[in-house]
């Protein structure tokens, strides 16, 4: 046995907001943007390259800046909510910090980026739902001015826009809710056209144009299982030739050179993130960064000068957020800018490892294991993290919540049950209309292997996840009782019913679909099977102590959600605490609730996991 022990780190070093992130390079590749906090909030500020002088361009003091991208060399635009709504607006700051305005200022509207057009100086094009809540217009936005001009009128079932290279607007994905269908025009000129129908089922994602604006190229799995890329005739609807496809996962990602017009790799995930190159230059590009950087890290260009001769490379691991640096190639030069959380020592954390096993039912399911340092790894106790979606997935990456479990001596156990993305249309179906049966037996599994390795000391095992996570939590100590010894709720799903009444709005064009992937709450063949699974209505099997966090400004997981299952545990008189946050949604994004909710979790998992 090793003596040495567990360092215990900070709380707050987990989960605070770190110094500089999301650093983005200026077209002209002169200036470098990035967040960093202003009163605890996480707002712009830009720096020349070569110079320490530093201005910050924005000072939001409610709610941390949802996103930011440069537009021209002189103005950036940037995303920001109210209170955790998700109504989003976009807004402008020139690099001077003069000029900051609101663009979208409209109530209870959501602004979603279409197109940026890179080489429009004075213009992006972005969908909003003015006219109409559930459905989003296409609009051209003078991004010093805001005005505002429809490009085209939402006919009531057009999901996505898509425009060419030269910003025309002439792809579009209509649906009915469990048909969708593509659309096509050859110029802004013409109607759009139908080319091509399918059922929810499979998948044809239009990606962007080829070069000469006649196909494009498209993420399909018409006549297979995995999802492959390919290049796809939007005129006759049809698809040419595959670029890439896996025997095992999904490929899901193709990446161009804008300058160069060329196509330059392909990614994908099995365990973590690979590549297929399509082109030497950028292959070259790579290892290049990675002989310096090396390779246990991912290396990862995450902006660059519209030269494309000066990059920003953004680094990660398992127990590391890693750094941003700067690549200057006409000098061959790479430089360090910055530590993402040089507070953390990744010596001190623990490994995530891939590993699967099999359900009852025969599926491979595959997941990640985190086992906390320098103790016997026999009879532990275990943190169960499900992921939310639930049609999302986990993968090799830094993760605060399981790195701060593991440092305090859990295992952290984390799984890719049926429905995840990534592993293909067959295992995606097999979670349809399985919530808290099949996908839940797919998390116990998991559970009872851990038990059979004996990792896990079956008396000592949490579970603990947020949305679908916080949904498979509650469904956990509902429908299997005796596995878990406590559990954490994070705005998770108590109720199926009220959860697919109170969906945004915007999602109502794919009500149809999540009926059958999830359940009819209003029809006679899926009621029963609904009440069933909803674990408001069986709290009388609950017995262990559970912890609840929810956000009230939540637009996909109501307050009601998590209220109703507080006040019928709390008149069973079952040991329940409860965090509500009035200026929060879908999640704490806020530095001090995290804070709040962490150090909560921390003595509630302590208490009944470590002190008996």
């Amino acid at each position: 046995m090793n003596a040495k022990k567990i360092k215990t780190i900070p709380l707050k070093d987990f989960f605070r907001n770190p110094e500089k992130t999301r650093y983005t390079l200026s077209p002209n590749g002169e200036y470098l943007a990035y967040l960093a906090p202003y009163k605890n909030r996480m707002n712009i500020h830009v720096q020349k390259i070569g110079s320490h002088e530093v201005r910050r361009l924005t000072g939001v003091e409610d709610r941390d800046l949802a996103g930011y991208f440069w537009a021209t060399n002189d103005r950036i635009l940037y995303v920001r909510d109210f209170g955790g709504d998700e109504n989003f607006h976009v807004f402008g700051v020139d690099v001077n910090g003069d000029n900051d305005k609101d663009l979208t200022p409209f109530k209870d509207v959501l602004a979603q980026i279409i197109d940026d057009l890179k080489d429009d100086d004075e213009h992006i094009i972005v969908g909003l739902n003015k006219r109409n809540p559930q459905i989003f217009d296409p609009y051209r936005l003078n991004i010093n001015s805001g005005e505002l001009k429809i490009i085209a009128e939402n006919p009531g079932n057009i999901t996505n826009w898509m425009t060419d290279h030269d910003g025309k607007l002439r792809v579009a994905v209509s649906t009915d809710g469990v048909n969708s269908s593509i659309l096509y025009r050859p110029t802004e000129k013409d109607e759009f056209e139908v080319v091509h129908t399918m059922n929810f089922r499979q998948t044809l994602t239009p990606l962007f144009f080829t070069f000469d604006n006649q196909h494009i190229y498209a993420i399909s799995n018409l006549g297979r299982d995995k999802n492959a890329i390919v290049e796809f005739d939007i005129a006759k609807g049809k698809e040419i030739k595959v670029l890439y496809e896996h025997d095992e996962v999904d490929v899901d990602s193709l990446s161009y050179s804008r300058k160069h017009k060329k196509l330059t790799f392909i990614s994908y995930i099995d365990w973590k993130q690979q590549y297929k190159f399509l082109d030497k230059e950028r292959e070259d590009l790579q290892n290049r960064l990675e002989s310096d950087i090396g390779q246990e890290y991912e290396v990862v260009i995450v902006s660059s000068s519209k030269a494309e001769d000066k990059f920003l490379i953004r680094t990660y691991s398992d127990r590391s957020l890693g750094a941003y640096f700067f690549y200057d190639k006409n000098t061959d030069k790479l430089e360090k800018i910055t530590d993402v959380s040089p507070w953390l020592n990744e010596n001190d954390l623990a490994e995530m490892k891939a590993i699967n096993y099999t359900s009852r039912d025969g599926l491979k399911i595959n997941g990640y294991l985190t086992l906390p340092q320098n103790v016997p790894h026999k009879n532990l106790p275990v943190v169960v993290n499900p992921h939310g979606g639930p049609w999302a997935r986990d993968a090799w990456t830094f993760n605060p919540n399981v790195q701060f479990l593991a440092n305090r001596g859990y295992a952290v156990l984390q799984m890719n049950f049926r429905g995840s993305t990534g592993y293909g249309r067959k295992f995606w179906e097999a979670s349809f209309s399985q919530w808290g049966l099949k996908m839940q037996d797919d998390i116990s599994d998991g559970v009872h292997w851990l038990i059979n390795q004996g990792i896990a000391d079956p008396k000592r095992i949490a579970i603990y996840g947020g949305s679908y996570g916080g949904y498979a939590t509650l469904a956990g100590i509902t429908f299997t009782p005796d596995l878990y010894a406590c559990a954490v709720d994070y705005v998770g799903v108590s109720n199926l019913f009220t959860f697919l009444k109170t969906i945004p709005p915007y999602w109502k064009p794919y009500l149809e679909m999540l009926k059958e992937m999830v359940g009819d709450p209003d029809g006679e063949a899926d009621y029963e099977r609904l009440r069933a699974t909803s674990p408001v209505y069986h709290v009388d099997k609950i017995k262990a102590p559970l912890l609840i966090a929810q956000g009230a400004k939540d637009p996909r997981v109501v307050q009601a959600e998590s209220d109703q299952m507080v006040e019928a545990l709390r008149k069973r008189g079952i040991d329940i605490e409860y965090i509500l946050k009035e200026n929060e949604g879908h999640g704490f994004h806020n530095e001090e609730n995290r804070f709040e909710f962490y150090e909560a979790m921390e003595r509630f998992l302590a208490k009944h996991l470590l002190t008996g």
